[in-house]
């Protein structure tokens, strides 16, 4: 999971401060679309006979779904 020092330090870097639940919040919603993508890359590499995610695979998938 991201930390909530990391996401404090992103959004610092812009001259502002976050709570610590919206860090929290946005730690969870980053730690989600990750296991999608994950997901998503893994059955690509798997079904292209391949036991490596590519970064390939990523990119397939902000492509088809636009994030």
């Amino acid at each position: 999971m991201i930390s909530k020092q990391t996401i404090k330090r992103m959004v610092n870097r812009n001259g502002i401060a976050i709570s610590d639940s919206a860090a929290d919040a946005l730690a969870r919603m980053l730690e989600k679309k990750a296991k999608k993508i994950a997901s998503y890359a893994v059955k690509r590499a798997k079904a292209s006979g391949r036991k490596s995610v590519l970064e390939d695979d990523i990119d397939t998938y902000r492509i088809k779904f636009g994030d």
